[in-house]
């Protein structure tokens, strides 16, 4: 009888024991998960925020796309799904890399005293609609390496900013395993780019060399911008609008726009074209200055040059812009998306009106 005793009441402790420890390991987990730094979206109106909201605008999109090219650098908009979808899954469709490079503007950079720095985040991983997307470890690689005066870890800027969230759900439909190094470039002087960009893309390449990462199956480098800001209403009480805001005045608009995409952007990338470039949207009296309204004269430049010292470093055959597309928040029917618990978040008319452009380099 105390043989039996004995051994229900081991077998008891045991399955305590078994208990306690699974307890104990699940809290443990929950913890490391709770522990987790993700990053949120920010606009949940202009963006998908979930996979059913994703899968119904491709279903929606019915433009055909070129499924056999890989780019190992490209351009595209960052603005409402609404107005340039289309844009959206014609440039980032060719992007095959495991971990893509994301250089994004900075609109907010004034609120912070944001200058002359590439601004780089802490986060674990970013929200998308396929579940949360890693930020690649070589992100901690490439600050560890890149010298502080260059550089800034600023997670307040990369939360509030829209330019780089637009890109990741296009991004992740194709590839669920993404991983992603965010890069937010701020107010910065061409001088400054070539500064930066030099050890940056020395840094790269030698990660790239020691891992065996091929530019383009492994790793691409993705540029957001958005093309002119064009109107008299609506942006804070300043006048875009150059060529007026008729319909003369559109056209000459978008004249003006291809003539910049034409000059600079298509075709052999060389170091004076992306410096007309800056020359076209940047005053030259003062670098933080407007001189034609495209929000990512900072990211472009950058993105360009980092691209051909990369380039240079890692032997490849010279970097070839082909256009995709362009168009603009008034030229063509929106998406829609209203049912879809979406919408706009800025209006489209002859007075407000915003331009795009698409550009994929293999």
């Amino acid at each position: 009888m105390r043989f039996l005793t004995r051994t229900i009441m081991k077998r008891q402790l045991s399955i305590l024991f078994i208990l306690i420890l699974t307890i104990s390991l699940s809290c443990m987990q929950n913890q490391e998960k709770t522990d987790l730094k993700i990053r949120q979206v920010v606009d949940t109106i202009g963006f998908a925020k979930y996979d059913w909201q994703m899968d119904s605008i491709m279903n929606r999109l019915t433009i055909p796309v070129d499924q056999d090219k890989t780019w190992r650098i490209a351009i595209t908009p960052h603005d409402d799904y609404a107005y340039v979808s289309n844009l959206y899954l014609q440039v980032l469709n060719g992007i095959k890399a495991k971990t893509v490079i994301l250089f994004g503007v900075a609109h907010k950079a004034r609120n912070y005293n944001l200058e002359n720095q590439i601004i780089f985040d802490s986060y674990d991983y970013w929200s998308a609609p396929y579940g949360n997307v890693k930020v690649s470890g070589l992100r901690d690689e490439i600050i560890s390496k890149l010298p502080d005066s260059l550089r800034m870890v600023h997670d307040e800027m990369q939360s509030v900013e829209h330019s780089i969230e637009a890109l990741i759900p296009f991004l992740q439909y194709n590839n669920r395993k993404l991983e992603i190094i965010p890069v937010l470039v701020p107010y910065m002087s061409f001088d400054k780019m070539q500064q930066i960009v030099e050890p940056f893309a020395e840094i790269l390449s030698e990660i790239m060399i020691e891992k065996d990462l091929k530019w383009g199956s492994d790793i691409a480098v993705v540029i957001s911008t958005d093309a002119v800001h064009y109107g008299d209403e609506d942006w804070g009480g300043k006048n875009y609008a150059l060529y007026g805001t008729d319909s003369l005045g559109l056209i000459q608009a978008r004249n003006h726009e291809m003539e910049i995409i034409n000059n600079c952007l298509v075709g052999d990338i060389t170091e004076d074209k992306i410096q007309k470039f800056v020359n076209y949207t940047v005053q030259e009296s003062d670098y933080k200055e407007y001189k034609w309204t495209w929000c990512g004269r900072y990211s472009v430049p950058f993105g360009l040059l980092t691209a051909i010292e990369l380039n240079k470093k890692m032997n490849g055959l010279e970097l070839n812009g082909e256009f995709i597309g362009y168009s603009n928040s008034i030229d063509h029917p929106i998406l829609k998306v209203d049912d879809l618990q979406m919408g706009t978040t800025a209006p489209a008319n002859h007075h407000h009106w915003v331009g795009y452009t698409a550009v994929g380099y293999e």
